[in-house]
């Protein structure tokens, strides 16, 4: 019984193991990538303009990560859970290597609640991910 329990319990926490970083080619250094979803939409409409979307860029995202990142254009789709159903709206998707994961990790979460904020987003989406980056 103690042995079935103890083999239980070594499965059930390989899954809590953390992802080793990955084994990077010759001039790749181990990084965290980051992406940042933003829906344009307030309400059903287009609320959030590409000069308004690139003054909060230029406001929120460039003094917390100056040395770089991408903005990719995007399409989105999600259940709108206030109404029960799906909603499709144009996005931006804001790509950022972290230099240093301890101090950049908490600046996404800033910049997704400024924009949650200023645009009266329901959610901004944050994804990160182990990479290996040369630059």
């Amino acid at each position: 019984m103690r042995q079935g329990l103890v083999a239980l319990l070594a499965f059930a926490m390989a899954g809590c193991a953390a992802v080793p970083a990955p084994s990077c080619p010759v001039g790749g250094d181990a990084k965290v990538r980051a992406e940042i979803y933003f829906g344009r939409n307030i309400g059903d409409t287009i609320g959030v303009s590409e000069a308004a979307f690139r003054r909060f860029i230029d406001e929120e995202a460039t003094p917390r990560f100056p040395d770089g990142f991408t903005i990719l254009d995007g399409w989105g789709q999600y259940r709108d859970q206030a109404r029960n159903r799906i909603a499709r709206e144009p996005s931006k998707v804001l790509v950022i290597v972290l230099a240093d994961e301890a101090r950049d990790a908490p600046r996404l979460h800033e910049i997704a609640e400024a924009y949650k904020k200023r645009f009266r987003q329901q959610s901004v989406g944050i994804v990160t991910q182990r990479a290996c980056a040369a630059f």
